[in-house]
């Protein structure tokens, strides 16, 4: 394997689910795949051209393709409204409720941010990029990133703390002992 080939190998393995994820919040979940691989088709002609952070360079070509092929015009509403889409509380079980509690609470607080709130918010806190590199992939200044970013993170908390003061203490589950004694 020659130099440029264990790169490529070493980006794909690295990034493929993070560029995936990103993917799928943006394009119905049968294209995810065809655009993520679209995405990996580009990196291995322009391998050589990738910076050392790749993700960044990776999330904005996934954006430009999932705008571009897969017709996404509304696709900053589809953000927040495929995040909230992934919260599935009918499979999960009695003794993870608050997990899946918080779970939703915080999706639905991510839903009711603007789209551009909540791509800022999720370029870093879930994709871990710098405010520079995420402002690249969003296509705007850092500044401007910034504000969104900042506008984000206080509306989220807002909202997560009035959902927070809402609920009620649950009370405790009691589960009937199971005796051992033959009867």
């Amino acid at each position: 394997m020659d130099e440029r080939e264990a790169r490529f190998t070493r980006l794909y393995e690295t990034h493929y689910r993070s560029v995936f994820g990103y993917v799928a919040l943006r394009v119905e979940r049968q294209a995810a795949e065809d655009v993520t691989g679209e995405v990996f088709a580009v990196a291995w002609r322009k391998v050589d051209e990738i910076p050392e952070r790749a993700l960044p360079w990776l999330l904005g070509v996934a954006k430009n393709l999932a705008r571009r092929s897969h017709g996404a015009t509304d696709h900053t509403r589809r953000l927040v409204d495929r995040l909230a889409a992934l919260t599935d509380t009918a499979s999960a079980d009695r003794d993870a409720a608050d997990g899946v509690i918080a779970r939703d609470q915080a999706l639905s607080a991510l839903a009711a941010l603007s789209a551009k709130e909540a791509e800022a918010v999720t370029l870093t806190a879930w994709h871990g990029l710098d405010p520079a590199e995420a402002a690249r992939v969003a296509g705007c200044s850092r500044a401007a990133f910034l504000v969104r970013l900042h506008r984000g993170r206080r509306r989220l908390a807002r909202t997560l703390d009035a959902s927070a003061g809402d609920r009620e203490t649950p009370e405790p589950i009691v589960r009937p002992r199971v005796s051992t004694e033959k009867s």
